[in-house]
C-alpha cells in the first residue's frame, strides 16, 4: 500500500489551458491512496506473473458545503484506476501478456458538474501532450492519433478529455536478444478502447480497436525504447482525416 498527498497550484494569465479559465489561480489538494500486488519474475521482459493495481485520488468534497462556489478555484474530485496485467509463457521465449485498464473520475455532488482538471485522453502512443498541467492521464491506443478517441456530448469539452476510460489489450511478446545491457523483443498486437465524456454514453462494449507489431529495447543508458505500427480497425466520428495504419515511438515502461 502507499499513499501520497500533494498540493498543485495553478496561476493563469491570458493562457487557454482549457475552455472557460484562462485567467486566475486554481488549487488542487488531494489524497492519493494506492493498493497493488505485483509477482512478475523478471521486470524487463516478464514471462510468467501479474502487476495489480488499485488506486483511488481524493480531494476534499467542496460542493457538499457550498453548490455555489468556483470550480476552478479549489479543484474536487474522486478518481478510480484499475489496472491489471497477466503473464503467461506459452513456449520458449514466447508470452502472452493480457491486460485490462479501467478508470473513472467523479465529483461528489450530483448537483455540479465534473471539471476539466484530472481526465483522461485516450490515443496515440499515451506520452502525453498539451493539458500535461492539469494532471491528465495520456492512455495510449495504437493505430489511432494522439489524444483522438473520445465520446464526448459537450463540443467546448471535446478537447478536454473523458471521465471514463476502459482499454484491454493482449500482446504475444518473443525474446530475441536476452543481453541485459541490450534486452530485445518484438511483439504483436490487438487493443481496443474507448473513453466517454458523460456517464450517461458510458458504454464498456462500445471500442474502437486495432492491431498491429512492434519491438522492445532496453538498455542500461536510455531505458526502454518502444517502436510500433498500429493498423485502426474502426472509425473515429469527426476526424475524417486520420490515417489508417501508423508508427508510434515509446520511451519508457508505461503502465496503460
Amino acid at each position: 500500500m502507499s499513499h501520497s498527498l500533494s498540493y498543485n497550484r495553478y496561476t493563469l494569465k491570458n493562457f487557454n489551458l482549457f475552455g472557460g479559465f484562462n485567467n486566475g489561480v486554481s488549487n488542487s489538494i488531494s489524497l492519493n491512496n494506492t493498493l497493488a500486488r505485483v509477482s512478475i519474475d523478471n521486470p524487463t521482459f516478464p514471462r510468467r506473473g501479474s502487476n495489480i493495481s488499485l488506486s483511488v485520488n481524493l480531494t476534499p468534497p467542496y460542493s457538499l458545503f457550498s453548490e455555489k462556489r468556483n470550480n476552478f478555484e479549489y479543484v474536487e474530485f474522486n478518481k478510480w484506476m484499475l489496472d491489471a496485467s497477466f503473464f503467461m509463457n506459452l513456449a520458449g521465449n514466447l508470452v502472452l501478456n493480457t491486460r485490462a485498464h479501467f478508470g473513472f473520475l467523479n465529483n461528489y455532488n450530483s448537483k455540479t458538474s465534473i471539471g476539466p482538471f484530472e481526465r483522461f485522453r485516450l490515443g496515440g502512443n499515451g506520452l502525453g501532450g498539451a493539458n500535461i498541467f492539469v494532471g491528465t492521464d495520456y492512455i495510449g491506443l495504437r493505430g489511432y492519433d494522439d489524444e483522438s478517441v473520445i465520446n464526448n456530448p459537450d463540443p467546448t469539452l471535446i478537447n478536454t478529455g473523458g471521465v471514463a476510460y476502459n482499454k484491454f489489450v493482449m500482446e504475444a511478446r518473443y525474446l530475441i536478444s536476452p543481453n541485459p545491457a541490450a534486452t530485445i523483443y518484438g511483439l504483436t498486437f490487438l487493443e481496443a478502447g474507448n473513453s466517454f465524456g458523460s456517464y450517461d454514453r458510458y458504454n464498456p462494449f462500445k471500442l474502437y480497436r486495432s492491431g498491429g507489431v512492434g519491438v522492445r529495447i532496453f538498455m542500461a543508458a536510455f531505458g526502454l525504447l518502444g517502436f510500433d505500427y498500429g493498423w485502426r480497425f474502426d472509425d473515429v466520428p469527426g476526424r475524417p482525416e486520420m490515417k489508417r495504419g501508423q508508427f508510434h515511438f515509446m520511451i519508457g515502461q508505461q503502465i496503460r
